[in-house]
């Protein structure tokens, strides 16, 4: 019985300590505008109004939760944009983002005050295991928690695929390079059937469209492949 609590509190303790805080955790002012995105504002930009600051603490690897989190508290204050806050060294240098440990601060930003975009093309690794990738027949290997971008070409056709056997191919075709275009593929799942024949359901090489918003969010906490 002994044995059974010690194990159940320490997976308890292990929970406990992989568990993410988002919190808010400054205050300036808030904005009453009613804007569904929440985006990562250019060092460029100029005309946002300083709302607050996020912390959050502890690393997840499910960084939709996450976001989802994050989008909430932002939108408790009207902030629709945001930018990485490093925390400081003794020495007044800024520190790099430790997913683990991060701050960002909460801006609400005029819709004709934010940056034109020029097209793009990103594609995000999973969260946990090297992906090989094809675009346009030219292979790449996505680390976790990377990502890569190449220009968009209007009219030119896009073919992204997984290289997996059972993995999946998209073709996109951009008309113009007004916006950027967002993906994020998955390296190979397993998972238990539930057709009741006792076998397994292999899911290999996802590529998924991601919400702006959400791929912003990625594109600050992941690393870009050079």
């Amino acid at each position: 019985m002994m044995k059974n609590l010690a194990v159940a509190f320490s997976i308890f303790c292990i929970q406990l300590s992989a568990a993410q805080n988002v919190y808010l955790s400054k205050v300036e002012k808030t904005n009453d505008n009613k804007d569904r995105f929440l985006y990562k504002k250019a060092e460029t930009v100029t005309g946002a109004e300083y709302l607050g600051e996020i912390e959050v603490q502890g690393f997840s690897r499910d960084d939709a939760a996450v976001f989802s989190l994050i989008y909430k508290k932002a939108k408790e204050i009207g902030a629709n944009t945001f930018s990485f806050k490093p925390f400081e060294n003794i020495d007044g240098t800024s520190q790099p983002l430790n997913p683990a440990n991060y701050r960002m601060a909460l801006y609400y930003t005029p819709k004709e005050k934010l940056a034109v975009q020029k097209g793009m093309l990103y594609v995000f690794a999973s969260s946990d295991k090297d992906q090989k990738i094809s675009i346009n027949k030219k292979d790449y290997i996505l680390t976790p928690r990377s990502y890569l971008t190449l220009d968009i070409v209007p009219g030119e056709v896009y073919t992204i695929s997984t290289k997996k056997l059972l993995g999946s191919t998209i073709k996109v075709q951009p008309k113009n390079n007004d916006e950027n275009l967002y993906f994020q593929v998955s390296s190979l799942k397993v998972k238990s059937d539930t057709s009741g024949t006792g076998g397994l359901n292999l899911k290999s090489g996802d590529i998924i469209g991601l919400e702006k918003s959400y791929a912003e969010f990625l594109s600050l906490l992941y690393t870009l492949n050079k």
